[in-house]
């Protein structure tokens, strides 16, 4: 099973909600976290594994050989992200913006373009005390993010329980984490922010056809928007963990949740059998 950890926006609490479903779970199954967010990966700060694998992540870019070229800008009108354009008698291409499609290279009718490997990011993978990983490193200054996701996602052990940590928003990078999964947790606050965001992601894991349930975190502030719309939505509240400074104090040292407080184990073992629950309900499909 595959369940992605998402949210509508940053700093509601998913790693804290995935490094802890990944710890309760590690002595009864066999489990893997991939850390998706590339950007500002962080579930390593929390389970200091040991890597033990490293590998580049490259995206092919178009290289123009000008003796060939006649300049006739077929490669530009293909580009349907504007990294090639002709000005002239001159070729002017934009890497950060390529990517990678290869549609300059095969349309073009002189053969004049190949392609080159251009470095973005790097993929980790390695374990820590019996939890498997993975994360991600979008190079500094680089804008595509899915590539080096997708490279993190290979390395996916499907054999097992796979907790992939999702970027934050509802954009590309969004998308390419959660393809493939099975259920979406969505990690949320109960403020009018919260509830904002939360319908985009909703509406993002619907477009995917991927069942959703939400993790209320930080209980105890703000208003009752957020419950109101998963009743009128039917999305199940599957946990809620309140505002408590001790938490606050133990994620700032690096310390997950469950390590810190170890009672919440029980309860986010229980998350994964609603999970479980939801999945093989759907799988069954409608009673006739």
């Amino acid at each position: 099973m595959i369940i992605s950890i998402a949210s509508g926006k940053g700093g509601t609490g998913k790693t804290l909600v995935a490094t802890s479903l990944a710890l309760s779970l590690r002595d009864d199954y066999k489990v893997q976290l991939l850390d998706c967010d590339v950007e500002e990966p962080n579930d390593h700060v929390f389970l200091r594994p040991e890597i033990t694998g490293t590998e580049a992540v490259a995206t092919p870019v178009p290289r123009v050989d000008e003796e060939k070229c006649t300049y006739c800008g077929e490669c530009a009108r293909v580009c349907a992200f504007n990294a090639i354009a002709v000005v002239g008698n001159n070729v002017l291409t934009f890497p950060q913006l390529c990517h990678g499609c290869g549609a300059c290279a095969y349309l073009c009718p002189e053969k004049a373009i190949s392609e080159e490997d251009r470095e973005t990011g790097v993929a980790e993978w390695g374990h820590s005390n019996g939890l498997a990983f993975a994360h991600g490193k979008l190079t500094v200054g680089e804008a595509m993010a899915p590539p080096v996701i997708r490279k993190v996602k290979e390395h996916a052990n499907n054999e097992g329980i796979v907790i992939v940590d999702v970027p934050p928003g509802t954009s590309c990078p969004v998308v390419e984490a959660l393809r493939g999964s099975d259920f979406c947790i969505l990690v949320t606050e109960p403020t009018p922010f919260g509830l904002n965001d939360l319908t985009l992601a909703v509406e993002t894991v619907r477009e995917l056809d991927i069942p959703c349930g939400v993790v209320l975190n930080r209980t105890g502030v703000g208003d009752s928007g957020v419950e109101e719309y998963c009743r009128q939505k039917r999305i199940p509240v599957l946990l809620t963990i309140p505002l408590d400074t001790e938490i606050a104090r133990l994620y700032s040292r690096g310390i997950t949740m469950v390590d810190g407080m170890p009672q919440w184990k029980s309860r986010f073992f229980r998350l994964y059998d609603k999970v479980s629950d939801i999945v093989d309900e759907r799988s069954r499909g409608p009673e006739r």
